[in-house]
């Protein structure tokens, strides 16, 4: 996928662990893993808003479009359109 999430970046820099910022989001640490991971097929704004709150950043800090990602089609099809399995 094109989009790269820099969770674990953020994480590292403010000296935080993952159940810690799930805790404090409001997300279960599963749900974390797999949005840090980058095998969420989408990510609320609201949760958006509050990883960006408790990890005092900017949208940005957290998502970077890197182009030619493996799973870029012609078409825009996403992967569960092509029949991948949901996270």
């Amino acid at each position: 996928m094109p989009i790269t999430v820099d969770i674990d970046v953020m994480l590292a820099r403010r000296k935080m662990s993952v159940g810690e910022l799930a805790n404090r989001v409001g997300i279960t640490p599963a749900n974390l893993a797999v949005l840090k991971n980058g095998r969420a097929k989408a990510v609320r704004f609201t949760t958006l808003a509050a990883l960006c709150e408790v990890l005092e950043c900017q949208p940005g800090d957290l998502l970077r479009w890197e182009p030619g990602g493996a799973e870029d089609t012609e078409d825009g099809e996403d992967g569960a359109a092509r029949g991948a399995g949901h996270a």
